[in-house]
């Protein structure tokens, strides 16, 4: 489960991570991050499942096993980042190894430096 203390809430937060963070696509996720140097305080991550991933039973499945993933990659993120996740249509009918997978390559080129 992702503490409440690193859960992005606010609509300007993810505008501004979409709009001007850097962007990885994988086959079922797009992840956008970003980074300002001097930012203080836990990461923060938010999740977009839209409906073209399917009806709510999937859509709710694929947000759940997103959130599960980012959980345990908290401590990959920097300090003080925006992440947003934007779940694909084929994420519908991806398996939750495909969606680790497909996370930890987007992460992976994100975050090298």
């Amino acid at each position: 489960m992702l503490p409440a203390s690193n859960r992005l809430r606010r609509s300007d937060d993810f505008r501004r991570a979409v709009r001007s963070g850097r962007r990885a696509a994988r086959r079922a996720v797009v992840l956008h991050v970003l980074a300002e140097d001097g930012q203080a305080g836990p990461p923060l991550v938010g999740f977009v499942v839209n409906k073209a991933v399917g009806n709510a039973v999937l859509r709710n499945r694929v947000h759940r096993r997103l959130r599960a993933v980012l959980a345990t990659r908290l401590a990959d993120l920097p300090a003080g980042s925006l992440t947003v996740v934007r779940a694909l249509p084929s994420s519908a009918s991806a398996s939750y190894d495909d969606l680790v997978t497909d996370v930890d390559g987007a992460l992976r080129k994100l975050l090298k430096s």
